[in-house]
């Protein structure tokens, strides 16, 4: 009988499968070939049990336990004296055994895939004494595959690309022409089998998706065939009109486009170019619009693939055009003048109220409103110019001055009359043409010298002169002395010819002590039509030079010292008066300061205790203002000294000593000579003030202190008037009242 591949496969699984089925649940046991076994006290037995290697099938999933095979002994009677343990991988886990019967079995689920085979120890004890009655043995428990694991993909899903209308390829295409645009992406599965497709094999899948890449097989498209824009006229130039965009079915590189105009009747006022990111073309102004020039410009406008494809341009032109027509709106434009800038001249001699331009403008929209002007003040402050507001004549409203602005640039703002809002502006520049009304004069204020020592004919002075005018052909300036200094024996002027003129000695020999500075007059007319003329003073000084004519001192009062001397000798007497006045300021202030003391001990001054009359002290009873101690010292000596703050003529010949007097005839005595030097020496200080009120009025032993009664006094001074002023003036009264010899001095 003949078996096909498929039948002859199956036949061998089966034979397979019997054989591993037969020798899985043996457990047979030999005495063939053991080895000798010694126990002691025993002699040799032989041994009585070994086994083959067991098998089990993986991914079991039945409810009891797998069994596996079953360990039995020679000694084993059935008596149940024996008992079989086991040990190794998975014991008591994975394997149990019945220490009875000797079966093993699996308790758990077991995938040949993660552990394809077990190492175990079986050993067979006797139950009473616990003892091998076998040695101990290793056997090895092989998992038994079967088919239980489809095939895998290992990196899927895949994904893969091929250009789009490609040829047949490794990935074979199933249809020519594939389109990206009609479709960009294919989802493919791909399966495998293993047992060769057999009943009972596994399978496995994948997915590939294969995604077709652009390539520039599509034109670009305009959506339509004409667009229309309206656009104000005011619009500025750069801004943008319109944007539009032609469709392309490609996309990256092979959909990016270019933009022109290729024809139209604005190509000069508008311009299209490419956004970069949205590819879309951008219409510009180049040029201001004017409703009333032109309303309307159409526009035919190109869209192209910057790389076309060769391989497709047998599909047609990779190019689109459309047209574009701009509507230009009217709107509403301030007034315009003729002209931006208008150049202006007037004469700074003009009149008041002269005209100097006229400026123009016009409403540009088609109803041509009537226009008035004005000047921008903020542009001419000083109000030198007016403007006629309805034709736009200038005329200056004030004189002009050159030389103060020489160039005035006035806005010239025009609005219309119906609608004041829109304005418009030009710009004037008047310029101020020059006239000569500037006289010239020295160009500085010139510091000029001539030496004592100088000679005929020497140059003391370059002068030059400068005009605030600006003629066309430049200054011209002539020099000379005036009529008065003509004929003078000291200076001459020569005209250089060049705008400037030499001031000349006409002698030698100056002197300081003669004169010391002089004036020369100096005439300068300019060129101008008419000329100008000033008269200028150079002052000249003479100085005391060196060997080389440089100026050392020109003092003017060097002139009235004595001949031969020297200026160090004059400032040594300066020195020396200075000093001696000096010296005098100090001498008189401590002559003024220093008076000589009344009374004196050997330790201190009394004059410290001096008060003025307007200080009323403490009453009596203030003990503390004065130290009288000095007052009443009995062993005070008196020399006969003068004083030494008046002069010698005013002192009195000597002072009487005392030694040893009581003390009420040395106060007396004391306040007597004050009070006659006070009375015969009206400069002399109020010394007399030297008291204390212990010993003030009628009743103290120096009895009054007052010059009122002093013999010198001769005043007839009335004080009825003390009666009126009540009891707190009565003693005052009493003293001064009318049946009283004193007076008030």
């Amino acid at each position: 009988m003949k078996l096909g591949k498929v039948e002859f496969c199956h036949f061998l699984q089966l034979i397979a499968l019997f054989l591993c089925f037969s020798g899985m649940n043996q457990a047979e046991l030999s005495r063939s070939g053991s080895k000798p076994y010694f126990q002691s006290g025993r002699s040799r037995t032989k041994r009585s049990w070994v086994w083959n290697q067991f098998f089990v099938l993986e991914e079991y999933m039945g409810s009891d336990p797998l069994y596996v095979g079953k360990l039995h002994s020679d000694v084993d009677k059935g008596d149940g004296s024996i008992k079989y343990i086991l040990s190794g991988e998975g014991a008591s886990s994975i394997f149990i055994i019945d220490e009875n019967t000797g079966d093993i079995h699996a308790t758990k689920r077991l995938d040949r895939e993660e552990q394809a085979y077990y190492t175990l120890r079986a050993q067979a004890l006797d139950r009473l004494t616990n003892k091998p009655v076998e040695p101990e043995s290793e056997f090895v428990i092989k998992i038994q595959d079967i088919n239980d694991n489809e095939p895998k993909f290992l990196d899927g899903p895949y994904t893969a690309g091929v250009p789009e209308m490609s040829p047949v390829g490794v990935i074979k295409t199933a249809l020519p022409n594939m389109d990206r645009e009609a479709k960009d992406q294919y989802l493919l599965v791909i399966q495998a089998k293993d047992m060769v497709g057999q009943n009972g094999g596994l399978s496995g899948t994948t997915s590939v998706t294969v995604t077709l890449t652009d390539v520039n097989d599509n034109p670009p498209r305009f959506p339509r065939r004409s667009y229309q824009y309206n656009v104000p006229e005011s619009l500025p130039v750069a801004s943008v009109v319109a944007r539009i965009k032609a469709a392309d079915a490609d996309i990256g590189a092979n959909a990016e486009m270019e933009y022109k105009i290729v024809d139209g009747d604005g190509l000069g006022i508008f311009k299209i170019s490419v956004d970069k990111d949205t590819q879309e073309g951008i219409i510009t102004i180049q040029k201001e619009l004017d409703f009333e020039a032109k309303t309307s410009y159409t526009l035919r406008i190109e869209a192209a693939n910057k790389d076309a494809d060769p391989r497709f341009l047998s599909l047609g032109p990779f190019s689109d055009t459309t047209t574009v027509k701009i509507i230009v709106e009217d709107v509403d434009e301030p007034p315009v003048f003729s002209s931006p800038f208008y150049p202006m001249e007037v004469s700074e001699a003009t009149q008041v109220g002269n005209i100097i331009g006229t400026v123009a403008a016009h409403d540009p929209d088609s109803s041509n409103s009537p226009v008035r002007y004005s000047i921008d003040r903020n542009t001419d402050l000083e109000r030198y110019f007016n403007i006629d507001a309805n034709s736009g004549v200038i005329t200056t409203a004030k004189s002009l001055d050159r030389e103060t602005n020489a160039v005035h640039n006035i806005t010239v703002l025009a609005m219309e009359s119906q609608n004041p809002s829109q304005v418009g502006r030009g710009y004037v520049a008047i310029t101020i043409l020059d006239i000569n009304d500037n006289a010239p004069e020295f160009a500085m204020d010139y510091e000029t010298t001539v030496c004592e020592n100088a000679q005929p004919g020497q140059v003391i002075q370059k002068v030059s002169a400068v005009d605030k005018d600006e003629p066309a052909s430049g200054h011209q300036f002539y020099f000379s002395l005036t009529t008065e200094a003509t004929n003078n024996h000291n200076f001459t002027l020569k005209d250089n010819k060049d705008n400037t003129a030499s001031i000349l000695t006409r002698r030698n020999g100056f002197r300081r002590q003669e004169q010391s500075v002089y004036y020369l007059p100096i005439f300068i007319v300019d060129s101008g039509s008419p000329s100008l003329s000033s008269t200028n003073t150079l002052t000249i000084r003479v100085c005391d030079c060196d060997a080389d004519g440089i100026a050392q001192t020109c003092n003017a009062e060097a002139y009235v010292l004595p001949a031969g001397l020297s200026t160090g000798a004059l400032i040594a007497i300066l020195a020396c008066v200075l000093t001696l006045l000096v010296l005098i300021l100090l001498i008189v202030t401590m002559r003024r300061r220093k008076k000589e003391p009344l009374i004196f001990d050997e330790e201190r001054d009394i004059r410290e205790n001096i008060v003025r009359y307007d200080d009323e002290g403490g009453g009596e009873e203030d003990t503390e203002a004065f130290d009288m101690a000095a007052l009443r010292n009995l062993n005070v000596l008196r020399d006969s000294k003068a004083r030494r703050d008046v002069t010698p003529e005013m002192q009195l010949l000597g002072r009487p000593v005392f030694k040893g007097v009581p003390d009420n005839v040395i106060f007396r005595e004391f306040i007597w000579e004050r009070l006659k030097e006070a009375d015969v020496d009206p400069g002399a200080p109020p010394y007399d003030s030297l008291q204390t009120y212990a010993f003030e009025g009628n009743g103290s032993v120096a009895e009054s202190l007052s010059s009122l009664d002093s013999v010198s006094s001769n005043s007839e001074q009335n004080y009825d008037y003390l009666n009126d002023w009540g009891p707190r003036f009565q003693r005052l009264a009493d003293m001064y009242g009318p049946g009283q010899d004193g007076a008030c001095s």
